[in-house]
């Protein structure tokens, strides 16, 4: 998936941006009443500003749409260009890149954010999505994978040693660090996304921020496991709800194979909860649908800053 990307995203790169505005006014001119109100409650989901407010220049990561550039990884520019090269060049806005677990004092684009209602400043976009938004084509059933739990990826974060060390060795578990931890017990090989859905149950743990492999788990026929939440993207992960969307865990992870019993006992359970995660993913997968939401977000804060002119 990177090859077409960054192709993709380098030709776009050497359009003016005042074509991109044109077209930009052009598609959201061509987005009817209801297509904005079918999309709405998203929209205001990642964009929850209600008042006018001014972009500060001061602030490192400061930007007009004409003058934005390269700051930090490519996908992070490539992501964010892609939706503001729409708008008048002038415009001006405010953005942190890279994994985002604090709000802003002023209104930023961001990747990720804490859940809760006082994150109002951190406003959404799909960033670093060829790496976030990636999903699965599975073809085995759940019926015909593993009885047990698979889960890689680093470990150096203290919430993740815990499981990690908790379970690296249990019979019903394929837990392990990929990272090289110092002849650690608990550092395995790798495990491709394929050798991973060999497995009924896929843990879902937090690393500086979300999940990175929650999108693709909850598309695939395995059941995720995880603890609730505490930051968010794109993806909405505020709004899965335990027993319906992923099966639940403590904090610590120490009901795991309690839940693992469970749900071996409980196929039925299990099966609902994956087709409710499916239908959540279900909502991302429209290309057209995604570029108007990312429209819709950036011109709400767009028209909130050019209250203040």
């Amino acid at each position: 998936m990177k090859f077409p990307y960054y192709s993709k995203n380098a030709l776009k790169a050497l359009i003016p941006n005042i074509l991109w505005h044109k077209v930009g006014s052009f598609l959201l001119a061509k987005i009817t009443s209801d297509q904005r109100a079918s999309i709405e409650e998203r929209v205001s989901y990642y964009n929850k500003l209600t008042v006018a407010f001014a972009p500060k220049p001061e602030q490192q990561q400061f930007s007009t749409v004409a003058a934005f550039k390269k700051t930090r990884g490519w996908t992070y520019f490539f992501d964010i260009k892609d939706v503001v090269h729409f708008f008048d060049p002038d415009f001006s806005f405010n953005y942190i890149n890279g994994d985002v677990t604090h709000v802003p004092n002023t209104p930023s684009f961001v990747k990720s954010r804490p859940i809760g209602s006082m994150n109002g400043n951190s406003v959404l976009l799909k960033l670093n999505k060829v790496r976030h938004f990636a999903f699965v084509k599975d073809k085995r059933k759940y019926q015909e994978k593993k009885d047990m739990v698979a889960w890689r990826g680093v470990g150096y974060q203290p919430h993740r040693q815990t499981v990690i060390k908790a379970f690296y060795n249990h019979p019903m578990c394929n837990i392990g660090q990929t990272k090289p931890c110092h002849g650690a017990p608990w550092e395995k090989e790798e495990m491709s996304k394929k050798e991973q859905l060999a497995y009924k149950f896929l843990l879902a743990i937090e690393g500086n921020d979300v999940a990175t492999n929650l999108k693709w788990a909850m598309s695939s026929n395995s059941l995720v496991m995880m603890s609730r939440p505490k930051f968010e993207t794109w993806f909405m992960e505020g709004r899965l709800q335990p027993g319906i969307h992923y099966v639940e865990l403590k904090d610590d992870y120490s009901d795991l194979i309690e839940k693992v019993n469970y749900y071996l006992s409980h196929e039925d359970e299990a099966l609902g909860i994956i087709n409710n995660a499916h239908r959540w993913v279900d909502q991302f997968r429209d290309p057209q649908v995604e570029r108007m939401i990312s429209l819709l977000v950036a011109e709400r804060y767009f028209e909130l800053t050019r209250k203040t002119s």
